[in-house]
Parts: C-alpha cells; sequence; structure tokens
C-alpha cells in the first residue's frame, strides 16, 4: 500500500450526477442561452442563494504584528445564519446580493418581484437560470421564465462562480451578526459591478456533446422516410480457373494470437529456462571447473 500511495480509509465527497437524455436536455438548454447575443428585452439572469453562519468571538483576538499573524481562540459562539440571494447578468456586468434572515419561498417570490419590478422593469422577459430547489418555484410569478439546471449540475449555473468570489474577497472569515454582511455585500456589489468585472464563460453545446455523447439517446428512425434495403453481398466471387492458393480462404492472414494466449507461452518458456535449462547449465560450468583445477 506504500509503494502504491494508497489510502483506503480517505473518503472525498463528490456530486455524482446521473448524465442521462434529461440531463444533457436541460444543460444543453442553458448553455445555448449563454450563447445567445445580449437582448435587453429579453436578459438572462443567473440566480441562487448562499447560506452563511454567523460566528462570533468568544474572546477577544489578538492583532497582527510585525511577524504575526492575527490570533484567533477556537472557541466561538454561534450566532444564528444569514441568507444571500445573488443575482448575476450573464451578458453584462452585474450583479445584485440581498442578504435576508431565511430562504423560504416568499423571500424567493419576492427577490423575482424585485427583478421584474425594480432591476428590469422594461424587459418583455426575464429569462432566469437557477437549480431545482424546492423553493424556486414559478407559482404566482409572472413575466419570468425559468431555465433550471440539471439535478446535481449547479456548475452550470454562472452564479455560481460569483458567489465563490464574493466568499473569497468578502466574507472569508468569521462574521458576528447580520449587519456586517449587508455593508460589506454592498461595498463588494458596487466595486464589481463599477469595474465591469464577468464571468468569461467557455463551455459550449458543441463541447458538450462528444464530451457526453453516451448520454444522448439513439437517433430513431423517421417514419416518413422509407427504409433503404439492405443487400447482402455474400462471400467474394472467385475465378472459376483461379488457383487454390487464390482462393479468399488460402490468402486471408491468420488472426494474431490474443494477449492472454501470448502471455501465457511466455510465461511457460521462462518456466522451463529456469526449471531445465538453468540446472543443466550451472551443472555444465561445476564439471569445466572441476576438469580445470584437476588439469593444474
Amino acid at each position: 500500500m506504500a509503494e502504491n500511495d494508497l489510502k483506503p480509509w480517505r473518503k472525498d465527497m463528490w456530486c455524482i450526477p446521473k448524465v442521462d437524455a434529461e440531463y444533457v436536455a436541460r444543460m444543453e438548454d442553458v448553455l445555448d442561452l449563454y450563447a445567445e447575443a445580449p437582448d435587453p428585452q429579453r436578459p438572462v439572469l443567473c440566480f441562487d442563494e448562499s447560506p452563511t453562519q454567523l460566528i462570533g468571538e468568544v474572546r477577544q483576538p489578538i492583532p497582527a504584528a510585525p511577524g504575526r499573524l492575527e490570533r484567533h481562540d477556537f472557541e466561538y459562539k454561534r450566532n444564528g445564519t444569514a441568507n444571500l440571494f445573488v443575482f448575476l447578468d450573464a451578458h453584462r456586468s452585474w450583479r445584485k446580493v440581498k442578504v435576508t434572515e431565511r430562504r423560504a419561498a416568499h423571500d424567493f417570490a419576492h427577490c423575482m418581484r424585485d427583478l421584474a419590478d425594480i432591476y428590469y422593469p422594461q424587459a418583455e422577459c426575464i429569462r432566469v437560470v437557477l437549480d431545482n430547489l424546492s423553493t424556486h418555484t414559478p407559482a404566482a410569478l409572472y413575466q419570468l421564465e425559468f431555465h433550471y439546471t440539471p439535478k446535481h449540475a449547479s456548475w452550470l449555473n454562472m452564479v455560481e462562480i460569483e458567489i465563490g468570489v464574493r466568499r473569497s474577497q468578502c466574507l472569508d472569515r468569521r462574521i458576528e451578526s447580520r449587519d456586517s454582511p449587508i455593508a460589506e455585500v454592498a461595498a463588494w456589489e458596487n466595486q464589481r459591478n463599477n469595474s465591469g468585472a464577468r464571468i468569461n464563460w467557455m463551455f459550449s453545446t458543441e463541447q458538450a456533446r462528444p464530451k457526453m455523447a453516451k448520454a444522448y439517446p439513439a437517433k430513431s428512425h423517421n417514419p416518413a422516410e422509407p427504409l433503404e434495403p439492405k443487400h447482402d453481398p455474400g462471400p467474394p466471387a472467385v475465378a472459376p480457373d483461379a488457383p487454390a492458393a487464390m482462393s479468399p480462404v488460402t490468402t486471408a492472414d491468420p488472426s494474431p494470437a490474443p494477449p492472454a494466449v501470448v502471455a501465457a507461452i511466455v510465461a511457460v518458456i521462462w518456466v522451463v529456462i529456469r526449471v531445465v535449462v538453468a540446472p543443466m547449465v550451472d551443472r555444465l560450468h561445476f564439471r569445466l571447473s572441476t576438469f580445470v583445477i584437476e588439469g593444474r
């Protein structure tokens, strides 16, 4: 185990999707949205939520000093959670983060209402890319068109990348109260929007199809198209006065032996050399040595 670097006691938590026809259909639906040209009347918005634990300090941290990092006590106190709803425009540098206490269905509905009435009031239809959370339902909503990512495929939602950026740049430490993320997220949001930051999405439907070819359903026959008859060519024709050596049976090259057979033959030869030939060579060498000594 040490030679092969095997560590069977270690495990890795992984999201294992079921890649089937429904998966690739939803995947292509989302990728085609990303590939469209920007349309102000039909914007594409990516949406998701990100819960954040509110953790307070039990003891005052020791500030950093030259040559020494800031020190925090390992003990902490829980102050509940806060939820961050994140919007991201797929075709321009715009994002919006809304901090709430929960992520219930009515909180989701309020976010969608703000999206239609405040942020995109002139849009004819807002296409929203989101995952399959139970609260993400189109009930009582209008002017919105939902495009769901496949199950266990949140990586297709562009806003997941933005959430990772926000987590590393803004909320990568202990947050004690809900007021802190509200102020800090607002500042981070303005900085990102003003800097023109965007997600450079590079994965397309054309790249996805060869990678997931096995998940696509087999092409079925169109009943409107006639089936072409299949002709059996039969055995190849041989001239009646051709010699026997020209027969297709005699001219065919012998098929190579399977690798398992070749390995077995090599093993037998090796055993014969070790068991039979090697002792004979040793005895001959001993006799020659004895003859040389006696001759001296």
